[in-house]
C-alpha cells in the first residue's frame, strides 16, 4: 500500500507541476458553466429537471476529462522514456496501475467538486434535496472512475498519448451506444445490452434523478475493476516485448 501511495503522490505532483491539470480544470468549469447557465436562461423549469440536466452535462464532461487525464499515465511515460524507471523499481505492475489511477481519480474528484456551486444556485429560486445532489455527484464520480480505468487501459496498450486517447474514446463510445443497439434487438438481448450501457438508459440515469441503486454502483465498480485488471495485464505483456 505504501508503494501505491508513493506512485499516487508522484503522479499528483506531475499533474500539479504541469499546466495540463489546470487547463483541464479551467476548460471543464467553463464549458459546464456556459451550458448550465444557458439552460437556466432558456425559461422557467422544474428544479429537479434543472438538476438532472446539470448532472447529464457533468457526466459527458467527466468522460472527456477522464480520457485527457489518463492518456499520459502510461503512454506518456513510454514516450518520454521514464517508464523504465518504474519498471526497474521494486514495485509490481498492479501497484503502478493502482497508484496512477488513484492520482487521476483524486484530481478528477477535485475538479468535479469545484462545480458544486452550480447546483446550489437552484436554491436561489427553487428547491431540491441535498440527497439528490449527493447521489448525483456520486454517480458522476463513479462514471469518472470507470472512464479513467478505460483510459488507463488504453494508455497501457498504446505507444503514444494520441493513440491512447483515440483508443479510449473508441472503447467508451462503444459502451455508450449499447443502449441504441438494445433498442433494435429482441429480448433478452436488449435487456442485457442496455444493462451494459455506460450512461443510458439505466446506469447513470438513476443517479441523475437522485435514485441510488446498488446494481448501478456495482456496475461502475465492476467496469472499473475489469479495466484496471486489463491495464495491469497489458503493462505486464509489454514488459516482456
Amino acid at each position: 500500500m505504501t508503494r501505491v501511495l508513493l506512485v499516487t503522490r508522484r503522479e499528483l505532483s506531475a499533474y500539479l507541476r504541469s499546466p495540463l491539470g489546470y487547463m483541464v480544470a479551467a476548460a471543464a468549469l467553463l464549458i459546464e458553466g456556459l451550458i448550465y447557465m444557458g439552460f437556466l436562461g432558456s425559461g422557467p423549469r422544474l428544479s429537479a429537471d434543472v438538476l438532472r440536466w446539470f448532472f447529464d452535462v457533468a457526466s459527458w464532461t467527466t468522460m472527456i476529462i477522464s480520457l485527457i487525464l489518463s492518456m499520459r499515465l502510461v503512454a506518456g511515460e513510454r514516450e518520454h522514456g521514464t517508464l523504465v524507471l518504474l519498471r526497474t523499481a521494486p514495485i509490481h505492475d498492479g501497484e503502478i496501475i493502482a497508484g496512477k489511477f488513484l492520482a487521476a481519480l483524486a484530481l478528477l474528484a477535485i475538479i468535479t467538486l469545484l462545480t458544486v456551486h452550480m447546483p446550489l444556485l437552484i436554491f436561489v429560486n427553487g428547491k431540491v434535496s441535498v440527497g439528490h445532489i449527493a447521489v448525483g455527484y456520486a454517480g458522476v464520480l463513479l462514471l469518472g472512475a470507470a472512464s479513467l480505468a478505460v483510459g488507463l487501459f488504453a494508455s497501457a496498450l498504446a505507444g503514444s498519448q494520441i493513440v491512447a486517447v483515440i483508443l479510449g474514446a473508441v472503447i467508451l463510445g462503444t459502451m455508450l451506444v449499447l443502449w441504441q443497439v438494445a433498442r433494435v434487438t429482441e429480448p433478452p438481448i436488449n435487456t442485457f445490452l442496455s444493462s451494459l450501457a455506460l450512461i443510458y438508459p439505466t446506469n447513470q440515469a438513476g443517479f441523475m434523478k437522485g435514485v441510488l441503486r446498488l446494481e448501478n454502483v456495482l456496475y461502475y465498480v465492476a467496469v472499473t475493476y475489469f479495466f484496471l485488471l486489463a491495464a495491469t495485464h497489458a503493462l505486464k505483456a509489454r514488459r516482456w516485448r
